[in-house]
């Protein structure tokens, strides 16, 4: 194979070489550097790539080590970054069910009550689009992020449906399930779409024909959350019926049932790795798992209340759970301690993530405020107020930046 370029890839911090086979087809393979701190020693790192890395010659070592230095000063976080409130978008009359980003955070989507999907641009606060057709609740809706060329929503009424993002066409109507769709993913290819439903089940899309690949079947409860791995090859979903299921996207087949919760899963979530997943419940508790034996490892204790949220940051050397006891708990992966309790919220926390460079946590709760913390030390960096109703969900674009938070009301 002939190498050609590299590539950076940010979060979580990589190098994708970019090379061509003897076919003259161009393929990419990713050098993962989880473990990159701003202490490493950038010589050390050079010298052990160049040595198990039989594409990279001894030349490439310059450019490889400007790249590690750029991937590094990511790692670095503006502590005097502040977030303000500057839009405040009055479209939709119903209340909101659900927004979500385009990779860099330059447009972001709304699904609601009154039937439709709604596309805007951050910046300006201008609607770009209307997604009308569903007949119920537009309640799940997603991008097909890292390209942000297609929106999938799920709705009340059955079906789900996929639409191209910059001209708001239907591309397809996906029809399948017997009730509510509440759950929707993109695989990260883009290629395949998930859907989670009220039926018990789990249905694997093509996006390309809009055909049904797979059902996943064996649930005995409602579907509530789903997530693809990294690669795109398991799909993991959590039900009302207390369990998480594993599936193997090439087959359809349930790999592991991971059993073991006192109450109804709330949410999952893949490590970056892939190695990892954690479920959060409403009995308390949150369960690390391991992907390959199925094997629960850790099960993490300490709120008073029912679980809600759980997140890994990109690397996965963290996890924070978010409570309707008010708190988050950030947790060290390796460990199973508890490293922080984000305490101040006044009401519950249903949502919460990581900044892409896992320095900040955000947070979004019913006392009708936004908090930004510091991930290392627990202490509250910013109250984001101003909002007229409870605080279901936020979300940082790709490059941390600009947050998004959605009401249940306007």
């Amino acid at each position: 194979p002939r190498f050609l370029r590299f590539l950076l890839r940010y979060y979580p911090p990589g190098i994708i070489l970019e090379y061509a086979r003897k076919s003259g087809e161009v393929e990419t393979k990713a050098i993962d550097l989880l473990n990159l701190t701003n202490d490493t020693d950038v010589e050390v790192l050079v010298n052990q790539i160049v040595f198990e890395e039989p594409l990279i010659s001894e030349s490439k070592k310059p450019v490889l080590r400007k790249l590690i230095y750029r991937l590094m000063d990511k790692l670095e976080t503006k502590s005097t970054q502040r977030f303000y409130l500057f839009k405040i978008l009055r479209a939709h009359i119903l209340p909101l069910t659900n927004c979500g980003f385009n990779k860099s955070g330059s447009k972001f989507i709304t699904g609601s009550y009154d039937r439709t999907c709604r596309v805007w641009d951050t910046l300006s606060g201008e609607e770009l689009l209307t997604l009308e057709g569903h007949r119920n609740v537009v309640y799940a809706i997603a991008f097909n992020n890292p390209f942000g060329d297609k929106i999938v929503t799920g709705s009340f009424d059955k079906t789900a449906k996929i639409w191209d993002a910059v001209s708001g066409g239907l591309i397809h109507t996906l029809r399948g399930h017997q009730t509510e769709i509440v759950v929707v993913a993109f695989n990260p290819l883009g290629t395949q779409v998930a859907t989670g439903s009220m039926d018990n089940s789990a249905k694997l899309w093509d996006v390309e024909f809009g055909q049904l690949m797979w059902t996943l079947e064996g649930h005995t409860a409602e579907i509530v959350s789903l997530n693809f791995s990294t690669d795109g090859d398991k799909v993991l979903t959590g039900s009302f019926d207390y369990t998480a299921k594993l599936w193997d996207v090439g087959s359809g087949k349930c790999i592991h049932t991971l059993s073991g919760h006192r109450g109804e899963i709330s949410s999952t979530q893949f490590d970056y790795t892939g190695d990892y997943c954690v479920t959060g419940s409403i009995d308390r508790t949150c369960k690390l798992w391991d992907v390959n034996s199925g094997q629960c490892m850790e099960t993490l204790r300490g709120h008073s209340d029912e679980v809600l949220d759980v997140t890994f940051n990109t690397t996965g050397n963290r996890l924070a759970t978010a409570s309707a006891d008010s708190t988050v708990r950030i947790y060290n992966v390796m460990t199973g301690s508890c490293v922080a309790i984000l305490t101040g919220h006044e009401g519950e926390i249903s949502k919460t993530q990581f900044s892409p460079n896992g320095a900040k946590i955000i947070t979004a709760s019913s006392d009708r405020t936004c908090r930004l913390w510091d991930v290392e030390t627990g202490e509250c960096l910013q109250i984001l107020e101003g909002h007229t109703d409870e605080i279901f969900s936020c979300a940082f674009n790709y490059e941390g930046d600009t947050v998004i938070t959605g009401l249940k009301r306007f």
